[in-house]
């Protein structure tokens, strides 16, 4: 039995193609083939689709566009719930995330800093080097406080000086305490309390703990905003979107609210607000309405994942209805103009998508060959024509020498390598009017038009020949195949299926006559 192999030196050659061809002949004629053997049908199919869809836009745009006019008021609520609100929310949160968050980085950058770590490892010598550093921090970031407590010595040094010790049993402490025991994937907290230094000031803290170089915690260090300050911003947001804006935290409390700010301290307390209180607390971002003062009020809540709060935005029905119409003149400019963008780019960019279809639809994936459904669609079609024009047509039907040998000794991922070197070197002993076809796993059914069976018989001796001198490296080992062949010429009254059961019958006395070799059928 022969060795079996393939060579490292010819891999690059062997490699299959990203462009298949279907058979050995130019691109054009491969083409020719696939539109002669799918027919038109294909291309019209282009064309429908194209007016199918211009079709369904333009109607779903002029109902849309009809009904939306009529149901405008109906549609109010959903409106304002699903679009108008939830984007006021997002631009609201857009805003939070450069006024608001800029404490959390601010935090971040001094728990990582290398000075305040080594200062404290270091025994906390001189103090006044770090209460210096805390001063810089408030005075470049324009902070109303900058702080570090040390785990070490329970000291609590301020931009001011070291204020106090830490002590566990003082509820004015039980901040500390709280951040120290946070999640290991939790680094700080926000909290709104009364500022150390200055007891009539309160102040929105961003407490973040601070580790040494082996993870060790050593202290909470931050900074903190007055309170006045946030609640300026959200008077300004209030005023730019006329919209009413507070925040939650995840337990209800109302934290932070605008100055004419009219409700409950929680939501729970809310009026109308107690039923969806548990619904918007369970939710990232969610759209509501509840009535109040016998007005419809429209809330979106989202959750600010950095300060773990809750936005909350709400909307009087009232003020909405003036804008609706405004609104609804804008949806109507940018469907049009989303319409006619998608309709331009179908019509560009589906011709590109469809040849790759057809080609993915016709080949062989592996090989480039045509696969079994293409050949018997041309095969019968140049059987056909080769009975009208009375030309000879011979088959032949190849098959890989103990193909799976090779799978069960190498690996499948050589047996394709096999099995594509092979149809190449088939294809580079073929014409244009020939057709080469993926019949099997390892076996070729090659169809050649106006060939009788003795110039199939040469063409098949010189396949099998140039299969067999081919040779593959793989780990040091070489890989050689051989091929099986079974011929049969085409007799007039003779079916397809017939014509190709006696190619077949050959192929299998190939097999059986020891392998590596051309057998005839007359």
């Amino acid at each position: 039995m022969r060795h079996l192999g393939f060579s490292v030196s010819i891999y690059i050659e062997l490699t299959y193609s990203q462009e298949p061809v279907l058979w050995g002949s130019p691109e054009f004629m491969r083409d020719e083939v696939i539109r002669g053997i799918m027919g038109n049908k294909v291309w019209n199919d282009k064309k429908r689709f194209i007016w199918i869809l211009s079709i369904l836009l333009l109607a779903a745009f002029i109902v849309t566009s009809s009904i939306s006019y009529q149901v405008a008021h109906d549609s109010l609520s959903e409106q304002i719930e699903d679009n108008t609100l939830p984007l006021t929310s997002d631009n609201i949160y857009s805003e939070i995330q450069q006024d608001l968050l800029r404490p959390i980085f601010i935090s971040s950058l001094m728990a990582q800093d290398t000075f305040v770590r080594d200062w404290t490892i270091n025994d906390e010598q001189q103090p006044e080097k770090l209460v210096r550093y805390l001063r810089e921090i408030q005075n470049k970031y324009d902070t109303v406080t900058s702080f570090f407590v040390s785990e070490a010595s329970r000291n609590y040094y301020h931009s001011s000086g070291v204020l106090r010790k830490i002590e566990d049993v003082s509820n004015d402490d039980a901040w500390y305490f709280r951040v120290r025991s946070l999640p290991q994937d939790e680094d700080y907290e926000v909290n709104i309390d009364t500022d150390t230094a200055d007891k009539n000031r309160t102040v929105i803290y961003v407490n973040y703990k601070v580790y040494d170089f082996e993870g060790n915690f050593i202290g909470v260090t931050g900074v903190g905003l007055a309170v006045e300050r946030v609640k300026k911003l959200i008077d300004l947001y209030q005023t730019r979107y006329n919209r009413r804006v507070y925040f939650s935290d995840r337990q209800g409390n109302i934290k932070l609210h605008s100055s004419g700010f009219e409700g409950a301290t929680t939501l729970q307390s809310s009026a109308g607000l107690e039923k969806l209180a548990t619904r918007i607390l369970t939710s990232p971002s969610a759209s509501f309405s509840y009535h109040r003062d016998n007005r419809t009020i429209y809330l979106n809540s989202r959750l600010v994942e950095e300060f773990k709060w809750y936005l909350m935005v709400e909307q009087d029905e009232v003020q909405a209805e003036k804008k609706l119409l405004t609104t609804f003149w804008i949806n109507i400019g940018l469907s049009l103009v989303v319409t006619l963008g998608i309709l331009f780019i179908a019509n560009m960019t589906i011709g590109k998508y469809q040849r790759k279809l057809e080609l993915m639809a016709s080949t062989d994936k592996l090989t480039g060959a045509a696969n079994r459904q293409v050949f018997e669609d041309y095969f019968a079609q140049a059987l056909s024509r080769s009975v009208v024009d009375g030309t000879v047509m011979s088959v032949l039907i190849l098959d890989i020498d103990h193909f799976k040998q090779v799978n069960d000794q190498y690996g499948h991922n050589i047996g394709d390598l096999v099995i594509q070197s092979a149809a190449n070197v088939l294809k580079s002993h073929l014409t244009d009017a020939d057709l080469l076809c993926r019949w099997g796993g390892e076996e070729f059914l090659v169809l050649l038009a106006n060939t009788n069976i003795s110039q199939a018989n040469e063409l098949a001796e010189k396949m099998r020949e140039s299969v067999a001198a081919k040779t593959i490296k793989v780990n040091g080992s070489k890989i050689s195949v051989t091929l099986s062949c079974g011929v049969a010429e085409h007799r007039k009254t003779e079916k397809p299926e017939e014509l190709v059961n006696r190619a077949d019958i050959a192929l299998y006395q190939a097999k059986e006559q020891g392998r590596n070799q051309v057998v005839l059928s007359y």
